[in-house]
């Protein structure tokens, strides 16, 4: 199945041009969209929110393919985009963009790049984890205070009571999709969680 992906980040934007463009390139390559994905939200929300993550991530199975105008479509910042496209990568879904001219699929140049956005989102994850570090430790010395309001209660995250097994797990090169499968919820959800909790720091013997 082959898939249309248009995006545009508000409600006063028009959709028609991408998709014109879309048709445009399918005519000159003899491909037909079976489906389009249209919204209008901005790509700073996470594709959860978004049809990307609700419709089209959920929808789309092995040998589809995904066509969109350029690959700032998926979202606005390169962590974001890095792991969506592990994610089709990792589920041998195929990523076409026309003007930057990405031709991802289900071949060996492919896989790298899945290993290499892979790598670079959790380098990126620790990059924002020590910058954080860093800003609350400077805030302490200027007497700021830190910490949840008086009343509010904590987050609780579903898979928190797995953190340790899944740093384990993770660490040993484990896909996520087979470790999402076991804990029982979606890649979406495993990934955002690995966001919060691989570059905690965890506990040392002695």
């Amino acid at each position: 199945m082959n898939y249309g992906y248009i995006r545009v980040s508000t409600e006063h934007q028009n959709l028609e041009n991408q998709q014109i463009e879309i048709e445009k390139f399918c005519i000159e390559n003899g491909i037909q969209i079976d489906m389009w994905i249209e919204e209008k939200i901005s790509g700073t929300k996470k594709p959860e929110l978004r049809k990307l993550g609700r419709v089209l991530m959920n929808q789309a199975k092995p040998g589809d393919m995904i066509i969109c105008t350029e690959i700032s479509r998926f979202g606005r910042s390169l962590i974001m985009i890095m792991n969506i496209l592990q994610y089709f990568l990792e589920h041998n879904i195929k990523v076409w963009t026309i003007k930057d001219g990405y031709r991802l699929g289900n071949d060996i140049q492919s896989k790298v790049l899945a290993f290499a956005f892979g790598l670079s989102a959790e380098i990126e994850r620790q990059l924002i984890s020590e910058r954080t570090k860093q800003g609350l430790n400077r805030a302490r010395k200027e007497g700021k205070q830190l910490g949840r309001r008086a009343g509010r209660k904590s987050d609780y995250y579903k898979l928190s009571k797995n953190d340790d097994y899944i740093r384990e797990q993770i660490l040993s090169g484990r896909s996520k999709t087979s470790l999402a499968r076991e804990l029982g919820v979606s890649w979406l959800t495993l990934n955002t969680h690995l966001g919060r909790i691989m570059f905690q720091n965890t506990p040392t013997e002695g």
